[in-house]
């Protein structure tokens, strides 16, 4: 078995010996018993000029194997997120190009005889975020018109999303934050946006810990106004709404949402804390998921939705607190450097050929933060080469000044 010296909490060093590879079984069939997107990050070119407020220029043979990677596993991907760094490297036009891409690839995976992804359709295996990003903070004009260039902004990137085939992800809106003055304006611009697009769609509800440019969403700081916001938007367009995706980190917000929603409007899990009591539900409901943790640990993601399928609850849960400690390590505070550990773990995987992400991200956590990431993936069996990653591990740590 491969070891390596990783730092130890007192300062020091230790040795550590990592466990044997798990081996995930990839599904037969569907899964069915919970529906579930794994938001993705995105690869950027080794030698590009991946510093911040630099263009985005993406490595796409590896972004796209990776969602293939996904999908293989009967997951779905959550494309063009916060996961892919939407508002933290990632522009508009990369975005655009992505969602292309993405929708492309879902299509051949449509085509295909996977027996993970029958019967899907692009739709059910790809969903894109539709956003404001494109305009610039700085010179959005309040009042009416600032909130006309959000309306327009968002219909823009609706357009994109809808041409290239994925479910649209309506994105909260930093611009939108800063223009808006009271609720109404929230069900303004959405609403308009809902009777315009011709699909069911996913909201997205995203905290001040994943965004702090997003304080005040849906008109006030307090949830529980908010949240009344919020479902009156949702009751009154119901027929247009898939589901709602919110990630607030709260597991009691998120079960009284879930039990007001409208019948037949899914509440797509956002929890990178508590996703596996959400998923695993009350007994009367439970939460699917659209996950950033999932794109980190989507072997036991897909092998606890399996046994969901099989009927086999209490281990499907078991393997979903496998991850937990995992889930709570990457997602810690401050919550948005979370995609740092996600690409760290594609790394440590072989799925990319460098520790890189488009506007210097990779900055983000420190060396005993990803050492523990290190730690804590390989415990929850999911260093699929465990002596590739103790290769890679050992040679980042001797260039980080971590003697061996």
């Amino acid at each position: 078995m491969a070891s390596l010296i990783l730092p130890a909490p007192d300062g020091g060093t230790r040795e550590y010996t990592l466990q044997p590879a798990t081996e995930w079984a990839k599904p037969a069939a569907p899964l069915t018993a919970r529906r579930a997107y794994a938001a993705a990050h995105v690869i950027p070119e080794t030698t590009a000029e991946n510093v911040p407020g630099a263009p985005a220029r993406l490595d796409w043979e590896a972004t796209l194997a990776y969602r293939h990677e996904l999908w293989s596993h009967g997951l779905g991907v959550a494309d063009a997120m916060d996961t892919a760094q939407r508002g933290m490297g990632l522009d508009w036009a990369a975005t655009q190009q992505l969602i292309k891409h993405t929708g492309t690839e879902a299509a051949s995976v449509v085509a295909s005889n996977n027996p993970a992804t029958a019967g899907k359709t692009v739709r059910d295996l790809v969903s894109c975020g539709a956003g404001t990003d494109q305009l610039d903070l700085e010179a959005l004009p309040l009042g009416g018109r600032g909130i006309q260039a959000v309306l327009e902004a968002y219909r823009e990137q609706i357009a994109v999303v809808s041409e290239s085939g994925p479910k649209i992800i309506l994105m909260a809106s930093r611009a939108l934050a800063k223009v808006a003055e009271s609720a109404e304006d929230y069900l303004h611009v959405y609403s308009t946006l809902l009777r315009e697009i011709d699909q069911p769609v996913i909201l997205h509800w995203l905290g001040t810990m994943f965004d702090p440019a997003l304080a005040g969403y849906w008109g006030s700081e307090d949830v529980a106004t908010a949240t009344e916001t919020f479902l009156s938007l949702v009751r009154e367009n119901a027929d247009k709404v898939d589901g709602v995706k919110v990630s607030l980190l709260d597991a009691t917000h998120e079960t009284e949402l879930r039990a007001a929603l409208p019948e037949g409007v899914r509440l797509y899990t956002g929890d990178d804390f508590n996703y596996p009591e959400l998923i695993d539900g009350d007994g009367t409901r439970h939460s699917d998921a659209l996950l950033g943790i999932f794109a980190a640990i989507y072997p036991a993601a897909s092998a606890a939705l399996q046994s969901y399928d099989a009927g086999e609850n209490a281990k499907a849960r078991a393997i979903l607190d496998s991850t937990r400690e995992l889930g709570k390590h990457i997602f810690s505070a401050p919550t948005f450097y979370y995609k740092t550990g996600i690409a760290f773990m594609s790394w440590l995987n072989g799925q990319q050929a460098g520790f890189q992400m488009v506007g210097g991200l990779h900055s983000g956590r420190s060396v005993p933060h990803l050492a523990r990431t290190f730690e804590l993936a390989d415990r929850a069996g999911l260093l699929r080469d465990p002596d590739l990653a103790a290769f890679r591990m050992s040679g980042f740590l001797r260039i980080n000044g971590v003697d061996a």
